[in-house]
C-alpha cells in the first residue's frame, strides 16, 4: 500500500474514534432525584413543575422553581438563563445540571408542551 493510503487510514480511524468518545460524553441518562445527589455528573432529571413555585430575577435572570420527579420527591431547581417561554404551559420539565447543597443547579430546561393533536383528541372525545 501506498503511504498516502496508510495516513489516510490513520486519519480517518483517529477521527472516527474521537467522534465515538465525544458522542459518549455528550450522552445523558435520566435519573432520578437520589441518584443526582449521589452523581458528581451532569445529568437529566424529568418531572413535573409544581405550579406556582416559580420566581423568575430580571435583574440576574435567575429562575427558580420547584418539581417533582417521578419518585414523587419535591426538590429546588435554579437555572441561571432567561425563563422558557412556554415553562407555564409544560406537561413535563427535564432539568440538566448537577445536585448541590440541597438544589438542583440546572444548566438547561427542557420543557415538553401539550401536544396540539393530544388537545384535537380531548375535544373529539368531549363530543
Amino acid at each position: 500500500m501506498k503511504p498516502k493510503y496508510i495516513i489516510g487510514i490513520i486519519i480517518i480511524v483517529t477521527l472516527l474514534i474521537y467522534a465515538g468518545m465525544s458522542f459518549k460524553s455528550n450522552l445523558r441518562r435520566y435519573v432520578s432525584l437520589e441518584e443526582a445527589k449521589h452523581m458528581h455528573s451532569t445529568v437529566q432529571v424529568k418531572g413535573q413543575r409544581v405550579p406556582g413555585s416559580e420566581l423568575y430575577d430580571h435583574d440576574s435572570k435567575t429562575f427558580n422553581f420547584k418539581m417533582t420527579d417521578e419518585s414523587g420527591q419535591v426538590f429546588q431547581v435554579v437555572f441561571h438563563g432567561v425563563k422558557p417561554s412556554n415553562f407555564d404551559n409544560a406537561k413535563e420539565v427535564v432539568a440538566v445540571g448537577k445536585f448541590h447543597d440541597g438544589v438542583f443547579k440546572a444548566d438547561q430546561i427542557l420543557v415538553k408542551c401539550p401536544s396540539k393533536y393530544e388537545a384535537e383528541m380531548a375535544k373529539g372525545e368531549q363530543s
